[in-house]
């Protein structure tokens, strides 16, 4: 059997000494190949990705498919993800606490605009939907719910980055180019500008023709985004309700949303002169 690389202890800019685990790390390497791979793999696919040998991967699938993170395939040839870890992640407190304030509202504004809405949070380099509802139609179009969106892809991941600090958008972008081997799109920072200088993104769809993705951000008690609600419009012929009325109703429901994780009331928010001195005060310190 190879012998398992081993990386040495190191320390990282923060200062945090680093020690390596194998078998953690093994594992970890397999549930992140997997979520990057959602046809499946068999086992000698995983040993060759990963480099190891395949009496190790076996054991590291089997015990990965005991736990409920994996689970074979009906012909049994190839493993797949569970949403076990997506279960996980709604667990997390806040996330389940968005998820239950969102859903209520996200129903009301579906049944107003006659049209379905997501919420979207940030994951590394990507977007992953965490709450989604049906148009009450018959006809409509939706995202489905726990899937993941290229971040650069998305009117909600763009929302997102335009209320996110300087610090945090600069991780997030380095994640999505250590992701995808692409470069920061040269005209990403006057984009977000603008869309921080009008409230919200409205544009076509990256993906779907005929479907404008409207996008207002979810946002914490410093005025970050957590999220956004997204409502990709799909326009009917018989349809009453225009675009003004669905960004105004989009509007009032992130901004719901938005106070019941703790962000002030509109009444209660700084001028934005007061915001803009808080924001070179924090920036000085």
């Amino acid at each position: 059997m190879r012998p398992a690389t081993t990386r040495p202890a190191t320390t990282k800019s923060q200062g945090k000494r680093y020690y390596p685990t194998p078998a953690l790390e093994k594992g970890l390497d397999i549930l992140e190949l997997f979520a990057s791979t959602p046809e499946g793999m068999t086992v000698s696919q995983v040993a060759r990705r990963l480099n190891r040998t395949m009496s190790e991967i076996f054991r590291m699938l089997l015990c990965l498919e005991h736990r409920g993170y994996l689970a074979q395939s009906a012909n049994k040839d190839r493993y797949h993800l569970t949403l076990k870890l997506f279960r996980l992640g709604q667990e997390h407190p806040p996330t389940k606490r968005m998820v239950t304030e969102a859903l209520p509202i996200m129903h009301r504004l579906a049944h107003l605009t006659r049209q379905s809405c997501h919420l979207g949070v940030l994951d590394g380099g990507h977007i992953v939907i965490l709450a989604q509802v049906d148009s009450p139609e018959p006809t409509g179009f939706y995202v489905k719910l726990g899937s993941k969106v290229d971040l650069m892809l998305a009117a909600t991941g763009h929302v997102i980055l335009a209320w996110q600090t300087e610090d945090a958008r600069e991780r997030a972008m380095q994640e999505w180019v250590r992701e995808t081997g692409k470069k920061k799109p040269a005209d990403l920072d006057d984009h977000l500008s603008k869309i921080r200088s009008r409230g919200y993104e409205r544009r076509a769809s990256y993906e779907v023709a005929a479907v404008t993705n409207i996008s207002f951000p979810v946002l914490n008690a410093q005025g970050d985004a957590i999220a956004a609600l997204t409502i990709p419009y799909v326009k009917r012929i018989e349809d009453s309700t225009g675009l003004p009325e669905i960004i105004a109703a989009l509007r009032e429901a992130s901004v719901h949303i938005s106070e019941a994780m703790g962000a002030l009331p509109e009444e209660d928010k700084p001028a934005p002169a007061e915001r803009k001195k808080r924001s070179t005060a924090k920036s000085a310190q």
